[in-house]
């Protein structure tokens, strides 16, 4: 299907066919109808799908003309997410006379003060600044016609909720509201059924597969050379550019550290970095000055980070969710990537957990010609016999892969 089939006036196709875009994604094909149909919408795709496209070009078509709004609201959970999608915004409305706005915290009011002052027709935003511009009286919502609620799941991580519906109080009721959330918590379906009126679901692929492109590689190691084993890695693996994720913002600091010791360019991204230093970062990233981007889970949802070959979980994440979300970096629009995690014993039942969440097991290797130090991972079974997978060193009818095998437990 072509988007010209789905509807599209000329001034969005021409957009459309600037960017490079042949076809529409299966998200767009199946959303983009619903949307200009005027139905509630909860969709839910797989990272990188293009979901932006698939809420902002029918929304942008039942707008028309510009007209002093805001009129059409979008609500993303960081300042990164409002960045990008500020930005793939305007790209799609570039031939329409419709303006785009942002707001988000970190920086200071005068540049936001002046675009609501000369209006704008769709409003990227965090929840905090926002509510921040209604309280000043600088924002007002009585004239919006569509709602997003992007990333539903992660704003309500980061405890946005009571923010997100104090905002939806001062939206009109006769709106349309178009919800995209990965997971479905009970307190978003609290929130559905507070905020939407009889949505249409649109759900693409299981949230819980990673995508098919993504080769996964599991790396167990004794804690204290995790950094070691880092360090080779990337020295061997053909990387055009790598997403390292770390726990904490110390570790991730740490880390940028020991790397730039030993000559790889490196942009770090957390939560304590300004706004200033996180965007050089992703746009050093982007351009290719620097290969390596050390991260908090800051960067695991939603950057438009293309052409990211490796994810690297240095530290295993502790919510099988976020597995999915990090190496969602990669191998996105179908491009090949992969997902190397390093693993400890400590680390075990969250792999298990990650294993079970996205219902595959996660091959085991080991990395020729590293002197390895001893754990007990090498050469005991570090599972139940409950039908899940196991380590063992040797073991018979598994699959060797770099002299350690991968071979199923019984049950």
């Amino acid at each position: 299907m072509s988007f010209a089939k789905l509807g599209l006036k000329p001034a969005l196709l021409q957009a459309v066919e600037a960017l490079g875009y042949s076809e529409p994604t299966p998200i767009q094909e199946r959303a983009i109808p619903v949307i200009l149909s005027g139905r509630d919408l909860l969709g839910s795709a797989q990272t990188g799908t293009g979901k932006t496209a698939a809420f902002g070009l029918p929304i942008l078509q039942q707008l028309g003309d510009h007209a002093h709004g805001p009129r059409a609201l979008v609500l993303e959970p960081t300042r990164e997410l409002a960045g990008q999608v500020e930005t793939a915004l305007r790209e799609f409305a570039r031939f329409t006379p419709l303006r785009v706005g942002l707001v988000h915290g970190g920086v200071g009011y005068g540049r936001q003060n002046e675009v609501l002052r000369r209006g704008v027709d769709v409003l990227v935003a965090t929840p905090g600044r926002l509510l921040d511009h209604l309280e000043r009286g600088t924002c007002r919502l009585d004239r919006l016609t569509h709602v997003v609620l992007d990333e539903a799941d992660r704003m309500l991580d980061m405890g946005f909720l009571p923010d997100v519906k104090a905002i939806l109080q001062q939206c009109p009721e006769a709106r349309q509201t178009l919800l995209f959330s990965a997971t479905l918590p009970p307190a978003i379906l609290g929130l559905i059924r507070g905020a939407m009126k009889d949505p249409e679901t649109v759900r693409i692929g299981q949230h819980r597969t990673p995508a098919e492109t993504v080769t996964h590689r599991l790396y167990p190691v004794a804690s204290a050379q995790k950094e070691a084993l880092l360090l080779t890695l990337l020295d061997r693996l053909n990387h055009d550019s790598a997403i390292v994720f770390c726990r904490t913002k110390q570790g991730a600091d740490r880390l940028a550290t020991l790397l730039r010791a030993h000559d790889h360019a490196v942009a770090v991204l957390h939560a304590d970095r300004t706004q200033i230093e996180r965007e050089r970062a992703l746009r050093g990233f982007r351009s290719g000055q620097y290969d390596v981007l050390v991260a908090t889970d800051i960067a695991s949802r939603g950057l438009d980070i293309p052409e990211v070959s490796h994810v690297i979980n240095f530290d295993v994440p502790l919510h099988p969710e976020d597995y999915v979300h990090r190496i969602g970096r990669t191998g996105r629009a179908r491009a090949r990537g992969e997902a190397l995690t390093l693993m400890t014993a400590e680390d075990v039942r969250h792999v298990r957990a990650i294993e079970g969440f996205i219902r595959q097991s996660i091959p085991v290797e080991r990395l020729e010609g590293f002197e390895y130090r001893y754990t007990a991972l090498f050469d005991a079974a570090t599972r139940s016999a409950q039908g899940r997978p196991r380590w063992n060193r040797g073991a018979r009818g598994g699959r060797i892969r770099g002299g350690y095998s991968y071979a199923p437990g019984r049950r």
